[in-house]
């Protein structure tokens, strides 16, 4: 088994951007091979590389080396085998998006691949230095056809998120899970000055030509708020967010599933289908969390954000109506949990194998878990 180790930084750490890491020479992708003690081998040297996906067949990682500018620069889309051979670049786009004025700049650190493998999207901003209230962006890469086209642009789109649905089914391969900031403000060369404001973001689906804009029904009720942490439940078509509540004082799981776009009144989408997960869990406060492929299992950390936050590994039920079966405690695995060591827990895909993130021993590194409990 082979999983690839990253750290991306050129995220949105609090209210303001940093210097992206990535530019850094020593920022690199490498291949952890599990099934040989976890020995690492570099797959890029690139400055700049990031963005990082892994094809679902397990053979490509595909990757992006930013050498864009407000207004300007070069962004490329590259190609390379897991064991570091037959390395291609695939596209460059060093001029206006198609059929826009906009070129892309700051980078979003995370992509996300389709599960046929055939497209990647990538968020990004398309502001030119000199206009205020400037647009973020979504851009799909068709990898076959070495081409990309923006699909979702606006002022709002600044923390995208944005996931590709797992599903193989051909409908539900071309959805992707992105998230709005409402009430974000940003400068005119792309800083963010404030993340989210008003009565928070929310979550929506949209197919990957810019079409079916649909939303998530959760938060922006005035009691609820989304977090900004959200995934699909495995291959189907549910999604899971972590919300933010008043009344009661918790941070809860809840499953929903794409409704026709309403505006923007969160829970109270018309056709909105929620479903509880954590309301068997005593006093639930889940942030950070993942499931496997089968959308069987999830994995999350839980109480307070401090070297005492904890854990859980969850048993999913029926999807859209049981809470959750099971949950069994793992570990603490004493992280300060600032903002750049979340603990960020997430499962392999078959559920066998979980990893997250620690600061414990004054170093942020990755860990994982073997030998996790049968279901």
């Amino acid at each position: 088994m082979r999983c690839t180790l990253t750290h991306p930084a050129d995220s949105f750490p609090g209210r303001v951007r940093r210097a992206p890491l990535c530019n850094l020479p020593q920022h690199q992708y490498l291949r952890c091979d599990i099934d040989d003690g976890c020995t690492l081998h570099p797959l890029t040297d690139e400055t700049g590389a990031t963005a990082a996906s892994v094809s679902p067949d397990g053979k490509y990682l595909y990757y992006f080396v930013n050498e864009t500018k407000v207004g300007g620069g070069r962004l490329t889309l590259k190609r390379v085998n897991l064991d570091g051979s037959d390395r291609q670049t695939i596209l460059v786009v060093d001029a206006p998006l198609e059929d826009t004025r906009f070129r892309p700049s700051h980078i979003y650190p995370l992509s996300t691949i389709s599960s046929d493998g055939r497209r990647l999207a990538l968020s990004a901003f398309l502001g030119d230095g000199q206009t205020p209230d400037a647009p973020f962006g979504l851009m799909v890469f068709d990898v076959e056809q070495a081409t990309v086209r923006l699909i979702l642009q606006g002022p709002t789109w600044c923390n995208m998120h944005p996931q590709y649905c797992r599903s193989t089914d051909p409908a539900a391969a071309c959805d992707i899970l992105v998230q709005e900031n409402h009430g974000n403000v940003a400068t005119a060369d792309g800083a963010i000055t404030q993340l989210v404001g008003g009565a928070g973001a929310d979550i929506h689906v949209i197919r990957d030509d810019g079409s079916d804009f649909r939303d998530l029904p959760w938060g922006r009720d005035g009691n609820e708020a989304c977090q900004g942490h959200q995934c699909w439940r495995g291959r189907t078509t549910w999604a899971i967010t972590s919300t933010g509540c008043r009344q009661p004082s918790e941070a809860q799981l809840i499953e929903g599933k794409p409704a026709p776009h309403a505006g923007h009144v969160g829970s109270r989408t018309p056709g909105g289908v929620r479903n509880d997960l954590s309301r068997t869990f005593p006093r639930p406060h889940f942030y950070h969390f993942a499931t496997d492929i089968a959308g069987r299992r999830l994995v999350s950390d839980a109480g307070t954000l401090n070297e005492h936050a904890q854990i859980y590994l969850a048993e999913l039920g029926a999807p859209g109506d049981e809470p959750i079966r099971k949950f069994t405690y793992l570990f603490s695995p004493k992280s300060t949990c600032a903002k750049g060591a979340h603990i960020h827990p997430f499962l392999s895909p078959d559920g066998t194998l979980a990893f997250f993130n620690s600061d414990e021993s004054g170093l942020l590194q990755a860990y994982m878990i073997r030998g996790l409990p049968d279901g």
